[in-house]
């Protein structure tokens, strides 16, 4: 998220009350999660293991809970609790703003779109020429749709980000202030969810198609031509190239690369980031080669353990 304006570093710390390392006019120009922060922008670190990261990624202020040595052309915030100091600053720079009708003023739909009733469109949600958007759609803020758009019914288009951390008395959300970006002649299924990325995009590219009752999580990319059918989930920060197939009841774990052209069978779990170009199979998902002889040869189990007892 890029801010409306230029601000200090004095000015960011007085807005959540903390301390900072740096001079009182050094430039901030945004906030956002470690895999998507640019210079210019704040990040935050909350656990030891990933200071390393965060001091020496591309932001250029840290929001940190321990006064660490400052990296050159870097500055520091010093906060007790850097997860609840980042949600202040999403509220202030990105408030939650009610809508009084279904479909705001502030919306901009594009020439031969066809919106059905009961469909709810955010502020500041921007919708292209010749999209069809089925009844009991909800595109939430923000959202940027493309041209030659399907949205069937009951899809939801920016819900926030599944992302919490454990507190004694509950769980704290982690804010999202990002959008979904669908582009050109893209297809998605009814009753499918596209969560918001919590400071960047979730995107999904040209040609795209997805079948019925798919969730894809925040920050997630999805890219051009690609085919993901029901009932698959996939969760935050993962790339999916070019071209891939994804079966139906696929799951995917966060934060890896699914490469261009590969195939995923139904059912199964991809735990690791896998190669483009190859077809995959079964939790964790593998070569399907291997995965079939694999099974293969578990069913051959029993005989072979029978004539081991009947030689023995």
């Amino acid at each position: 998220m890029k801010f409306p304006k230029p601000y200090t570093l004095k000015e960011i710390a007085g807005i959540i009350g903390s301390e900072y390392v740096g001079s009182d006019d050094f430039p901030v120009l945004g906030m956002n999660e470690i895999h998507v922060v640019e210079e210019g922008d704040i990040v935050f670190v909350d656990h030891p293991k990933y200071y390393d990261k965060a001091l020496n990624c591309a932001a250029s202020v840290v929001l940190i809970n321990k006064n660490v040595e400052c990296p050159e052309g870097k500055a520091l915030l010093i906060s007790d609790n850097p997860f609840s100091d980042f949600n202040k600053l999403t509220r202030f720079f990105s408030p939650f703003k009610s809508s009084s009708s279904p479909i705001s003023e502030s919306a901009i739909i594009g020439e031969g779109t066809i919106i059905q009733p009961n469909v709810f469109i955010g502020n500041d949600v921007q919708i292209g020429e010749n999209c069809l958007i089925h009844a009991n759609v909800s595109i939430y803020d923000n959202c940027i749709i493309g041209d030659n758009v399907t949205i069937h019914s009951g899809s939801v288009l920016g819900s926030d980000a599944f992302y919490y951390k454990k507190r004694p008395e509950g769980f704290e959300k982690l804010i999202s202030s990002g959008r979904v970006v669908i582009e050109d002649n893209v297809d998605i299924g009814a009753s499918c969810t596209i969560d918001r990325g919590v400071t960047g995009d979730t995107t999904i590219k040209e040609w795209t198609k997805l079948d019925n009752q798919i969730q894809v999580g925040h920050d997630t990319v999805i890219g051009r031509k690609c085919q993901i059918a029901s009932h698959t989930g996939i969760a935050g920060c993962v790339v999916i190239e070019d071209e891939v197939v994804l079966w139906g009841q696929v799951g995917v774990i966060s934060a890896i690369t699914i490469g261009k052209g590969a195939i995923v069978y139904a059912q199964s779990g991809v735990a690791k980031s896998l190669e483009g170009g190859k077809t995959y199979f079964g939790s964790p998902a593998e070569e399907a080669r291997t995965k079939m002889r694999e099974i293969t040869a578990l069913k051959n189990l029993p005989e072979i353990l029978k004539k081991n007892t009947r030689n023995s």
